[in-house]
């Protein structure tokens, strides 16, 4: 890994394959035509609505999805990860999956959610993902590219829990994937400290693509899609509107702060 440029896309998704495909694409042209080789869309990026049905169409959204960014991959010949989507398993549920993509479309890595997201907010929002998704049961992937670094993979809610984290740096993550839908009430207060905080704890990038704004009824996104450095400093944010956020990874940044900072190596407890 040497430095390239990476983008992590702000979408604004909607109940709606075919409309949320077609802005995704618009995306990924923007980015490439900034020059990123390495481009990462946001948890949800496919469909985002009703969870039932979500899981009534989910055999059409990940036949769709996975179709998508094979294709979108190979067309602009960079490196893909489509951040969150449903795959239907059983019984009307399904995995919350992520899925990286190389430049030849062949699938580099794959990782189910294992963190669901129950929670009642303040705002008066109910959220219950595990209604209608299953936890995924392995911890996420690393996946090494000899270009672009060692990636590991997260999904949103997984942000939280900082041992998954610790575990993809001992496996020897550069780069953190952490694609989400973040919540508007929750974004404004936790979004960039968690992020910051994963950055810093595991001297690693941070690439989280996020959606943004009103989607339906009252789930509204917090936006601000970021790329972190391993110092914990912002180096792109995409603001509130759809767009991406571009950024140089650096592999002589990181190892500089990993000399200076040489946490990683002081750890006592496993």
């Amino acid at each position: 890994m040497n430095s390239y440029l990476a983008a992590a896309v702000q979408m604004n998704s909607q109940p709606d394959l075919t409309a949320n495909l077609n802005q995704a694409e618009d995306l990924i042209d923007l980015a490439v035509r900034q020059g990123a080789e390495l481009i990462c869309l946001p948890e949800n990026f496919s469909f985002l609505g009703d969870e039932d049905e979500k899981v009534n169409q989910a055999e059409a959204i990940a036949r769709e999805t996975e179709s998508f960014l094979k294709r979108m991959a190979q067309r602009y010949q960079v490196t893909l990860l489509g951040g969150g989507f449903p795959v239907p398993i059983e019984h009307g549920r399904v995995y919350n999956r992520a899925q990286l993509v190389g430049p030849d479309g062949e699938v580099l890595a794959t990782y189910e959610k294992v963190h669901l997201f129950d929670v009642n907010l303040p705002d008066g929002n109910t959220y219950q993902e595990s209604r209608t998704v299953v936890a995924g049961q392995a911890l996420p992937p690393v996946y090494g590219s000899e270009s672009l670094g060692q990636l590991g993979l997260s999904i949103c809610y997984d942000v939280r829990f900082p041992e998954l984290y610790r575990h993809l740096s001992q496996q020897g993550a550069e780069v953190l994937f952490i694609p989400a839908a973040f919540t508007a009430f929750t974004g404004k207060d936790h979004w960039k400290i968690l992020l910051q905080a994963r950055a810093i704890e595991n001297s690693c990038y941070v690439i989280a693509p996020a959606q943004t704004g009103r989607h339906y009824d009252r789930r509204q996104s917090h936006g601000h899609a970021l790329i972190v450095d391993p110092w914990g400093m912002i180096l792109a944010d995409a603001g509130e509107k759809t767009g991406v956020a571009i950024a140089a990874i650096d592999r002589a940044r990181l190892q500089q702060v990993r000399r200076q900072m040489p946490s990683l190596k002081h750890r006592v407890f496993a």
